[in-house]
């Protein structure tokens, strides 16, 4: 098969979150433990961080990477989900996994595949680990895909973890209060390995430090730290709290590398160029100032909302689309009313129609009109407004997919 054959065989003929939804969420970690077996135990042969949370996971991951490759390290990087090309998801150095590399992995595993049912994350996965494995990194970053648990990444044993934060997101999978999600995350917790907690509120911390004494697991919470605010080119206000995350497992691991003071900085300032991160309150235009954001839950959309607030402007137009799983009555109230929306769904099965989600914005008192794509929506929104004004896209990383 050719490259984009082997993509349309992965993402059409398997099940996977992003398109379908439940039905790709797997009980248990056998189909995974089956396949690194198969592969011959990659996840083995390289050194490793674990990064889970329910937001803040992609930035945490592409602030570890940096600062380890401006240390000179070679750094693997493993991300979901993707905006533009599968590729995205496994880098090494920031640069993309190789297109034969893929072809090849599905080829070479295919029947495996097909007899054992994998589903688009097991296969994802086993090609990351395979690809670190065989291009000898020192180190890689693995970020979970959802939850923690019985996530396809939990077969690894890091050097350490991290888990960002606990909100309310995916809860007809992990749970719907923030005690239940912290269990589903702190799976991640293992057996004498130091773990890290970017943030905790009262209803997390408890569930944190019962599994870190269970596991016998150093445990360490950032927030309680006294980090000098660091600048970066991500610049949402929730990086805070990544930033001093990261900050905390960098301290945790620094007997085992060489980093210095400047290589966090670098890091820090270049995390964009070194990692291809992108859709973190991107701005992508000044006059009238754009800025496109992946949040798509109440945790992450209410930080935001709220450095909307801060910025000045005239009017704010909003291009706004979401999946069709998203809780609506938990993430609608947040946004401002004062404000026009430019309706619409994103391009795959899961997005929700733009007119239902009109009509529960209504209910909120956001007003708008309906538009027939993204694009057009976008293009809606730059006609309409003035050089005072402020535009955002959001709601789904779908959304913002399609823009950048």
């Amino acid at each position: 098969m050719t490259y984009q054959e082997t993509t349309e065989w992965l993402f059409k003929q398997l099940p996977m979150f992003q398109q379908q939804g439940a039905a790709a969420y797997k009980k248990d970690l056998s189909n995974t433990l089956l396949l690194v077996h198969h592969l011959g135990n990659p996840e083995n042969q390289f050194q490793s961080i674990h990064v889970a949370g329910t937001n803040g996971k992609g930035s945490t991951s592409s602030l570890l990477a940096s600062v380890l490759q401006e240390a000179g390290y070679k750094v693997g990087l493993y991300t979901s989900p993707h905006l533009k090309d599968y590729r995205e998801r496994i880098r090494i150095n920031g640069k993309k996994i190789k297109k034969e590399f893929v072809v090849d992995f599905v080829s070479k595993n295919k029947a495996f595949f097909e007899v054992h049912q994998l589903s688009f994350f097991e296969m994802t996965v086993g090609l990351a680990f395979d690809y670190f494995a065989k291009e000898k990194v020192d180190v890689a970053v693995i970020e979970v895909g959802m939850g923690g648990r019985l996530d396809s990444t939990n077969v690894i044993t890091p050097l350490v973890s991290i888990i960002t934060n606990i909100g309310l997101d995916h809860t007809q999978f992990l749970g719907n209060t923030l005690a239940a999600i912290a269990t589903e995350k702190a799976g991640i917790i293992k057996k004498n390995v130091p773990v890290v907690i970017s943030e905790y509120v009262s209803e997390t911390k408890n569930v944190f430090l019962e599994k870190a004494k269970m596991e016998t697991a150093p445990i360490y919470f950032a927030q309680d730290q006294e980090w000098e605010e660091l600048p970066s080119v991500l610049l949402g206000e929730y990086q805070k709290a990544n930033k001093k995350g990261v900050l905390e497992v960098l301290r945790v691991i620094k007997e085992r590398f060489d980093i210095s003071e400047q290589h966090i900085r670098n890091g820090f300032l270049k995390v964009i160029q070194n990692t291809g991160l992108l859709g973190r309150w991107q701005v992508l235009g000044q006059q009238p100032k754009i800025v496109c954001d992946t949040a798509h839950n109440s945790h992450g959309l209410s930080i935001v909302m709220n450095q909307i607030k801060r910025e000045n402007y005239k009017d704010l137009y909003v291009v706004l689309g979401v999946v069709n799983d998203k809780d609506l009555d938990s993430i609608l109230p947040l946004f401002p009313k004062k404000a026009k929306y430019f309706f619409c769904k994103p391009n795959l099965d899961r997005g929700l129609d733009a007119s239902i989600l009109q009509q529960k914005a209504q209910v909120f008192g956001l007003n708008g009109e309906v538009c027939i794509s993204v694009s057009v929506a976008f293009e809606k929104a730059k006609t309409e407004a003035t050089l005072e004004d402020f535009i955002y896209v959001g709601g789904s990383t779908f959304v913002v997919a399609e823009i950048v």
